[in-house]
């Protein structure tokens, strides 16, 4: 639910110049590369943070799983929230090629919020606990190497003229 409201701005976004300068017809072929290239990579992320929770936070142990929950659900929360200033332009997100001032806003209150959750009031009522403080700069390296990784994969798929 959160994820979704981050994204109501999404007719508010304007697409990139270049990329309505003349129409283009829907190519399956490319969307499956692309879905087939980019998709898995969130997927990597999940397991990093994975490994991370359960070897360096011991959420092996039953009595951690909220930890382990927690964990997953900021890092979800924050790639899936964040991935979409990376496909929605053909250039560099956030320098290049900017979202809607409204969709960037919402992008960085939800994550904002997922962040703020596990500390909040609401936070027992949802089974989530505090992470730990060390969390954090992993969380902010597995957030750059996801987009990094992203940004990449998007490039070579353009450079190969695939997408």
């Amino acid at each position: 639910m959160l994820y979704d409201f981050s994204q109501i701005p999404i007719p508010t976004d304007a697409v990139d110049e270049d990329l309505v300068a003349r129409p283009r017809p829907w190519n399956i072929g490319e969307i499956k590369r692309f879905i087939l290239c980019v998709g898995p990579i969130s997927s990597i992320f999940d397991y990093t943070t994975f490994f991370v929770m359960l070897y360096l936070f011991k959420c092996w142990d039953s009595a951690r799983a909220p930890l382990f929950q927690t964990g997953w659900f900021v890092e979800s929360l924050m790639t899936q929230t964040l991935i979409i200033h990376i496909i929605r332009t053909n250039k560099i997100p956030f320098l290049q090629s900017r979202a809607s001032l409204s969709l960037t806003l919402t992008t960085l209150a939800i994550m904002a919020f997922g962040a703020w959750l596990p500390y909040s009031p609401l936070a027992s009522s949802l089974g989530l606990v505090h992470l730990p403080g060390l969390y954090w700069p992993i969380l902010m390296l597995t957030l750059l190497a996801y987009s990094g990784l992203t940004q990449s994969v998007k490039v070579w798929l353009l450079w190969k003229k695939w997408i």
